[in-house]
């Protein structure tokens, strides 16, 4: 039997998956220690765990580096890697919206300013309305931009919708819902296809 080697996304899905991991009978502890480790061997199941930031890990799953990875739908929607996307797991539920002034009417503008952390999500959306717009990629905190003139909207993800508000900002449109998926890469999938299935079975029946 092969090892797996299995990409998790740092930050905040990271706690969800090492939960799931473990609900599949997974010996996670050495994942839930406090350290800077990034690769993480776990011989009794025949696993290897690799920590990677979120963008890192479709890249890492379509070169098959590893074979399984867990990433937010919005990072797969702004690549559109080469992978099999298996499983939708339900956890790090979010929206992906477009938002701006409450006292803005986009409907009123032939060209917008977008600025986004997500210019292809932001560039395929608009373009299927038949919005002309302009897109600004846009780093940290991006409600600064329509607060200061620099674009019209904004693309980006929301939670709760908090920040939005405490800066006078309003949702106009929802453009898709995410939560974190579970992709695996093409070749491993017929490679190591016994290894693989019993771990998406049993990642199914824990979400089930």
């Amino acid at each position: 039997m092969e090892t797996v080697k299995i990409g998790l996304t740092k930050g905040r899905l990271a706690e969800d998956a090492i939960n799931l991991l473990s609900k599949c009978g997974i010996n996670c502890s050495s994942l839930k220690e406090k350290n800077r480790k990034l690769v993480f061997d776990i011989p009794e199941n025949q696993i290897q765990v690799i920590l990677l930031k979120a963008v890192d890990v479709t890249t890492y799953v379509e070169h098959g580096v590893v074979d399984i990875g867990i990433v937010g739908k919005d990072v797969l929607l702004e690549q559109e890697k080469q992978l099999y996307e298996i499983v939708d797991l339900k956890f790090g539920k979010c929206k992906i919206s477009v938002a701006g002034k409450e006292n803005f009417s986009e409907v009123s503008k032939k060209h917008l300013r977008v600025a986004t952390k997500y210019p292809n999500i932001a560039k395929n959306y608009f373009v299927n309305k038949g919005q002309s717009v302009e897109i600004i990629k846009h780093e940290g905190s991006v409600e600064l931009a329509p607060l200061m003139g620099l674009t019209d909207v904004i693309v980006d993800i929301v939670e709760t919708g908090n920040t939005l508000k405490a800066n006078g900002l309003v949702i106009y449109e929802d453009i898709a819902d995410i939560s974190a998926r579970l992709v695996v890469n093409k070749v491993s999938y017929k490679t190591k296809k016994n290894e693989l299935a019993k771990i998406i079975e049993a990642i199914t029946k824990v979400i089930d």
